[in-house]
């Protein structure tokens, strides 16, 4: 192999290969922003470590299974091309695997919404030395992990464990939580960003888009290029995952659910489109409508072209005059049948869900919502136990959507102190 490593990971990750190359930790933590090339690290140090030890094989796992083809696995196609070595790797689809050519030793890739497959995963030849978890935040929390590790931690006495993702903006978040009290004999926590990275690794434009978001939104650009914590501890919503969701994922949905939430002049007129995972608590935000001063014929219209099903949208029942034009535009819709304290149920309901994942390409304001939704202070360095009645246009529509899901108390609507203490 003629290229160097040094060549091909940021000078900000050179201490973490020297930890790596005197095997002084396990576990290695990497948090970063956009564009650190914390992903593109650990690639090439799984690539290079395969081919310099005959027993080393790896597994690299998602949350999610179906993000594995686009994400970890293409970055490690890129780190055999980038270490010039891709006559030396197979590349196989079906199974979802990298084969080392000389050896057989294997890049395995697993989802851990299929545990069983994930727990029984195994190699012909040596051991799973490398384990990578991608966009670790997604995981529900160290426990989940740690049984992970744990099933496959076997046969060998040498593993490396990366851990590496963007961290998330709430401080409650569990894996935020888990890092600032993490063990430091076996764990090593490395935080890096695009400004350690060589401008020209990254290009113009990133760095334009960089620069313009820092301009107009700080803490936005702080969360998502420096990879810094930017939340108050305030936020309602700690179970949000914003996801880049394919046509092809899309096209499995098959428990729609619709909301809306009316407005025209001051307020927006909000439609939501989801999908309800009820085994796995985990809901799919995938596609909105988000206007101010939108008539009830525009956005009728509009949502036709969105409807590929006959199931039934649910509205703001304080509107009976729109939901009754609406019908005569021929939507199926009804309104909600708000009970007592429906508001606080229904985010509570929302809280409860193990994921809210949010395609924030498709639903901006769906997302920008979510995750900016927090607790009003109190004056006294606390917080005011209502939820308050603001930028929740999209909240609300989304509570409409799944109020017969609600009704069934399919959840275990938990407190908000019990729900913090679950991040």
């Amino acid at each position: 192999m003629g290229t160097k490593i040094s060549e091909k990971i940021a000078p900000s990750f050179y201490p973490v290969h020297r930890k790596l190359h005197d095997k002084q930790y396990t576990h290695y933590w990497l948090k970063g922003g956009r564009g650190s090339t914390k992903s593109s690290f650990v690639s090439i140090e799984i690539i290079n470590g395969i081919m310099q030890d005959k027993n080393a094989n790896a597994v690299a796992i998602r949350k999610v299974g179906v993000y594995l083809k686009d994400s970890v696995y293409e970055q490690l196609v890129w780190a055999i091309e980038q270490l010039g070595v891709s006559h030396l790797w197979k590349q196989k689809l079906s199974p979802l695997e990298l084969v080392y050519k000389p050896t057989g030793q294997k890049i395995l890739f697993r989802g851990a919404d299929k545990p069983q497959k994930l727990k029984s995963t195994k190699v012909s030849r040596g051991y799973l030395k490398y384990i990578w978890y991608e966009e670790t935040a997604e995981f529900n929390g160290i426990e989940e992990i740690r049984n992970i590790n744990q099933s496959l931690m076997r046969g060998g006495s040498d593993f490396v464990v990366f851990y590496s993702y963007n961290p998330p903006k709430s401080q409650r978040n569990w894996v935020n939580k888990y890092i600032l009290e993490i063990d430091k004999k076996h764990n090593y926590k490395h935080h890096s960003s695009y400004l350690d990275v060589p401008p020209d690794w990254l290009g113009e434009q990133f760095i334009e888009e960089a620069e313009s978001l820092k301009e107009r939104n700080l803490d936005a650009y702080n969360h998502e290029y420096l990879g810094e914590v930017t939340g108050t501890g305030g936020e309602v919503f700690a179970n949000v995952d914003i996801v880049s969701l394919s046509d092809e994922h899309i096209s499995t949905f098959d428990q729609i659910r619709e909301g809306v939430d009316f407005g025209y002049a001051a307020d927006p007129f909000v439609y939501v489109k989801c999908h309800y995972d009820k085994k796995h608590k985990t809901l799919y935000i995938f596609d909105e409508i988000y206007k101010v001063g939108m008539s009830n014929a525009s956005a009728a219209e509009k949502i036709k072209t969105k409807k590929n099903t006959q199931n039934q949208i649910i509205a703001d029942s304080a509107e009976p005059k729109s939901i009754a034009e609406m019908k005569r535009y021929g939507l199926r819709i009804t309104g909600a049948k708000k009970g007592p304290d429906s508001v606080n149920y229904g985010i509570k309901f929302l809280q409860s869900l193990d994921k809210i994942i949010i395609d924030n390409i498709r639903c901006p304001k769906t997302a920008e919502e979510f995750l900016n939704y927090e607790l009003e202070p109190d004056g006294n360095d606390g917080f005011k136990d209502e939820f308050p009645d603001k930028n929740n246009h999209t909240i609300d529509a989304v509570r409409y959507a799944l109020e017969n899901d609600m009704k069934n108390k399919t959840a275990k609507i938990r407190s908000r102190k019990e729900l913090y203490e679950c991040y």
